[in-house]
């Protein structure tokens, strides 16, 4: 008790908190491992820091490291909160550079960088590769210390993204994301089939539960609008490979809207997609689904293609990526195990 006391005391002012309401499907893991995986930006060794000081909370009461969340489980975690990076370091980091000019970049970004330096994230993000790339790097109209950024992918999802070089190049580009004139398409595995085609509407915003995910609010009493389309490229039994097209670019908006149609993508940690939605119950499949994970440890989304119109000469330009090595692989496991199924099934 005297710990619980404790921690309901710190000063918000320098401390932030999360709360998480564990999901009924959740299987039994050890807090620290639930919560390195659950919270962006925090290492186990931070989280198993964070229990012995008493600054987790399950059920309104303390927990020691090894305690194993249940479904249904309330947890309460209060952090220090982090500064921002006072100073943006330009670091010499490779950049996967489809096309570049005196305005612009058209870049393949990896799984695993961070866009922009942020709590948590304070180096090896896209922003200081391209400070070392490009002198004298746009800042954004924001003024927010993200220069040369238009638009954001997650941290795990690969794909195309445009960098502004200069002020002018950056606020047109901006501008045409503003008037949604910018062509984006991913290509996204998700669990299940979702149909042969379809639009997703509903509001995106803030978890009422967790804030550091999104949610659907489909009468609109909270977030903001969004809508994707999308369409089935291959059915492959128990998952489908589809093309989605965005309207708007919310925060994790595939992702969200997927998993609000009990669709999430495969691979989704944050979004329920790392639990079988679909197939039978034998050990071979459960087994073959895992190996898939191990694969593609991350949720199967990737930037496709991307169309805009030059800052300066007007031009269309229109540009196209391959899918990453880790997604050709699992979805061609499926393809096997899909094919050998038919086979032993005639």
């Amino acid at each position: 008790m005297k710990e619980e006391q404790q921690n309901t005391n710190q000063d918000p002012e320098f401390f932030e908190e999360i709360l998480i309401e564990v999901d009924l499907g959740q299987g039994h893991i050890r807090i620290d491992k639930f919560l390195g995986d659950k919270i962006a930006g925090i290492s186990r060794t931070k989280v198993q820091s964070g229990v012995k000081q008493g600054n987790v909370t399950v059920n309104g009461s303390v927990v020691k490291t090894n305690y194993k969340v249940m479904p249904g489980d309330s947890i309460r975690v209060l952090f220090p909160k982090e500064s921002e990076p006072s100073e943006l370091l330009a670091e010499n980091i490779p950049l996967d550079i489809v096309y570049e000019d005196d305005d612009v970049i058209v870049l393949n970004k990896p799984a695993g960088m961070v866009v922009h330096p942020g709590q948590g994230n304070t180096t090896g993000t896209l922003v200081n590769a391209l400070l070392f790339h490009v002198q004298n790097l746009a800042d954004s109209p924001s003024g927010e210390g993200r220069p040369g950024i238009v638009h954001r992918i997650d941290k795990l999802t690969t794909g195309l993204m445009i960098v502004g070089k200069t002020e002018e190049a950056l606020t047109n580009l901006s501008l045409q994301f503003y008037n949604r004139e910018i062509e984006r398409k991913y290509i996204a595995l998700v669990w299940g089939d979702p149909g042969e085609e379809g639009r997703i509407e509903g509001h995106i915003g803030r978890s009422l539960k967790n804030r550091k995910l999104m949610s659907v609010f489909p009468d609109g009493e909270f977030g903001k609008e969004a809508v994707t389309n999308f369409k089935k490229i291959k059915d492959l039994g128990y998952v489908s490979l589809v093309e989605c097209k965005l309207e708007t670019g919310r925060t994790h908006q595939i992702r969200a809207h997927f998993r609000h149609l009990s669709r999430p993508l495969f691979g989704d940690l944050d979004y329920d997609g790392t639990r079988i939605w679909k197939g039978t119950v034998f050990t071979k499949y459960r087994a073959f689904v895992n190996n898939c994970f191990s694969v593609l440890p991350r949720q199967a989304l990737h930037a496709k293609s991307l169309g805009f119109t030059h800052p300066t000469t007007g031009e269309k330009m229109f540009f196209e990526s391959e899918l990453p090595a880790d997604m050709q692989d699992v979805i061609s496991r499926w393809e096997n195990y899909i094919e050998q199924r038919d086979e032993f099934s005639q």
